[in-house]
């Protein structure tokens, strides 16, 4: 039996891959994403102990070992490799000194010794390598394979439903076409076997006028399709990017701090794929499926034999090109991950330049994207070579076709069993039923790519949406907005990863300030990340007055939240929109309050367009210090009964700060405040300052009852305040 091979979708799915084929190869069906979450894949990939989690989730038996290379012979087959260092593959096979690899990001490989050595040991001067041995438990055949709800051909077909009368004026003009040049070798044959042979000027005249007529007719039929088919795909393109966008919206949080923006942006690219197929290709196949039965009984008319040599040619054009088919889904693949590595990497190259240059990388940087330039160029070697191979064949079966029907028909018209008319009208008729082929292998191609692009589509359709349209969510924030934490543990998603929180009792009274204080790593930004929803719990409770916070719709709860955080993000758009975000009458009033509130309105008074002078991507433009301070005026502007600041003036100076910190202290008045900072000046007229330590929550009271205690407060601020004490 043949072993199951599942291409990895994204550059860190190797392992929840490898899961994958191991199900299959014992007779079960399982989503990636679902052993992705099993797995706790993340932006670094998953960890081996998270690899075992999850296949004894699903019912396997596993151990972790670190073997010796004699000893591998003795472990059961299939079972999972550390590769590299830096990947996972399924060892499935050792026959003759030759070892079997099914590794998810090429395909399946034999491997000799030496090769399997060099890729397989932890250390060069190492004669062992990490091996995860698998094998299945009486539970394997009891636990639930996927219910997939991804999207089908038929889903996607259906979005041609809209544009019937379109599609039936197409079909109209594809008959049309087929019938105009179905006159074509008839008037050849009419001008070579009547015009000359009877040299008859008139009658050569009228065929040729003819001739232009269906030109002109041929001409005006396909502007006219052209149109009607840009008309068509466009919408239909329209249609599916934006269904992937509502859906990829709909998507929590998390998932977009586990992927790659190369990894969602390949995406989109693959929507296009999907679109082209369902458009150009497949209506430029149907046309030629009509020309191909058209053409191929005109000629069966003309010469049975060459109607023969024609499709026999034509079959082994089809197979010839298609015995490609496995190699080139590869190279797709391998493509998907080469451009979304070189998108990430050039990304990275602008965004993160002012560090790379005050840091001298500047050498290092160019070398990782020339690496990733010269895999490009090797797979750009593979693919011609590929394409060479293709064409050269194809080449070859046409050739040979063509001077064998030129030999026939030639022998027929010395021989007198055919006119020179008709012997040109069979060359075009031949011509004409070799292309519906050549169109229907590309169209076989063209499906191959679509089929792997719906396959990467489907990975962000299989996601649960943030707000699941099962559930019931409340709509209305209670009378009572008291914000209650209870019991609550918090650990990063993973295997036997350690604590964040531990157990967090806090009551975060409405209407008053509340400061979270900590060092670095204490779990202040994570306690906030979960109150603004970014993360969900796993254990305890975090209520709005007596309503579960997991019961309350997102949308009501971000609409009654103000958050200022360390990495918010400013658009290439207007100063006015930037503040107003989401809001699509904005109030001038409201947005000068908050330039007032944030100390903004002398700096955009002395803009060239005020509030309507656009801000460059991420505000390279503006001082960190703007950037905060635009920050605090977009959350200000929002008017919210909530508001969260994490870190929200460490990038200001201290007369800004003073200044601002007192025109917020009013704002706060009659609002919930959650602020997180390692500067006393911002959280010292808290009315409440929680200490976190290590996850734990070990103090909490006023400034002044922390400093008299003398613990872990006054330890963190005893040297900002100098109070020597």
């Amino acid at each position: 039996m043949k072993f199951p091979f599942f291409k990895q979708q994204d550059l860190q799915d190797c392992g929840p891959t490898c899961l994958r084929m191991l199900a299959k190869y014992y007779g079960k069906s399982y989503s990636i994403q679902r052993l992705r979450d099993f797995s706790f894949t993340d932006k670094n990939g998953s960890t081996l102990l998270g690899i075992s989690d999850a296949a004894e989730k699903i019912g396997f038996r596993t151990q972790g070992v670190k073997l010796y290379f004699d000893k591998l012979d003795g472990v059961t087959l299939p079972c999972i490799l550390h590769w590299r260092q830096n990947h996972f593959v399924i060892l499935y096979k050792i026959k003759n000194n030759k070892y079997s690899i099914a590794d998810p990001s090429i395909g399946l490989l034999t491997l000799s010794e030496k090769e399997f050595k060099e890729n397989w040991f932890s250390h060069s001067e190492l004669h062992n390598g990490i091996c995860l041995l698998i094998s299945t438990t009486p539970n394997f055949l009891d636990i639930n394979e996927d219910k997939s709800n991804t999207i089908t051909w038929s889903h996607l077909f259906s979005y041609f439903l809209a544009y019937k009368q379109l599609f039936l004026q197409l079909i109209l003009g594809l008959i049309a076409g087929t019938i105009i040049q179905l006159f074509a070798p008839l008037l050849t044959q009419s001008i070579v076997d009547v015009g000359i042979y009877t040299k008859n000027l008139s009658f050569v005249t009228i065929i040729l006028m003819a001739q232009i007529a269906l030109f002109i007719g041929s001409i005006s039929i396909n502007f006219i399709r052209s149109w009607i088919l840009l008309n068509i795909s466009v919408r239909i393109n329209l249609s599916i990017l934006t269904d992937f966008l509502i859906k990829l919206m709909k998507l929590p949080l998390s998932y977009f701090e586990r992927k790659t923006i190369g990894d969602i942006m390949q995406r989109i690219t693959d929507q296009q794929k999907i679109e082209n197929f369902l458009t150009n290709t497949t209506l430029n196949t149907l046309f030629s499926i009509l020309n191909l039965f058209v053409f191929t009984l005109l000629l069966v008319h003309y010469n049975l034999l060459i109607f023969f040599i024609s499709i026999v040619a034509s079959g082994l054009y089809t197979l010839w090109i298609t015995a490609f088919l496995k190699r080139r889904r590869s190279l797709n693949n391998k493509q998907f991950d080469l451009s979304a590595q070189n998108q990430t990497s050039l990304m990275e190259l602008f965004s993160g330049i002012g560090e790379i240059k005050l840091n001298n990388s500047e050498k290092r940087k160019r070398w990782d994207w020339e690496q990733i330039q010269a895999k490009l160029f090797k797979f750009k070697v593979d693919n011609l070579t590929l394409n060479q191979y293709q064409q050269a064949g194809s080449a070859f079966i046409n050739q040979t076709k063509n001077i064998l029907i030129t030999f026939i028909s030639v022998r027929s018209v010395i021989a007198g069993e055919m006119t020179l008319g008709g012997m040109m009208a069979i060359q075009y008729l031949v011509g004409q039923v070799s292309n519906p082929i050549e169109q229907l292998v590309s169209f076989i191609q063209a499906y191959q790519d679509a089929k792997i692009s719906l396959e990467r589509l489907n990975e962000v359709h299989d996601q649960k949406d943030e707000e699941l349209s099962s559930g019931y969510y409340i709509q209305d924030l209670p009378l009572k907005r008291t914000i209650q934490i209870q019991n609550l543990n918090f650990s990063y998603p993973g295997v036997d990863n350690p604590l964040v929180l531990k157990n967090i009792n806090l009551v975060i009274p409405e209407g008053k300030i509340t400061a979270i204080v900590g060092m670095s790593g204490s779990g202040k930004t994570t306690l906030m990340k979960l109150l603004l929803r970014v993360y969900e719990m796993k254990n305890g409770e975090i209520k709005i007055g007596k309503v579960r916070l997991s019961s309350l719709g997102y949308r009501i709860w971000r609409q009654s939240i103000g958050v200022v955080s360390q990495d918010g993000y400013i658009f290439n758009d207007t100063l006015l929109a930037n503040i107003t975000l989401g809001d699509e009458n904005p109030k001038i009033d409201d947005v000068e309050e908050a330039l007032n509130v944030a100390n903004l309105s002398d700096f955009v008074s002395e803009l060239p367009f005020g509030l309507y002078t656009k801000i460059d991507p991420k505000g390279h433009n503006l001082s960190q210090g703007q950037k905060q301070r635009l920050l605090i005026a977009r959350a200000v502007y929002k008017n919210p009964p909530y508001l969260f600041f994490d870190e929200a003036t460490n990038a200001l100076d201290a007369n800004n700060e003073r200044e601002i910190m007192e025109k917020l202290n009013y704002f706060f008045s009659g609002r919930t405040v959650l602020i997180v900072a390692h500067r006393l000046s911002t959280v010292m007229n808290a009315d409440n300052i929680v200490v976190l330590n290590k996850g734990n929550l070990v103090e909490s009271g006023t400034h002044l009852e922390l400093v008299t205690l003398k613990g872990s407060y006054y330890e963190l601020v005893r040297n900002q305040l100098e109070l020597g004490l």
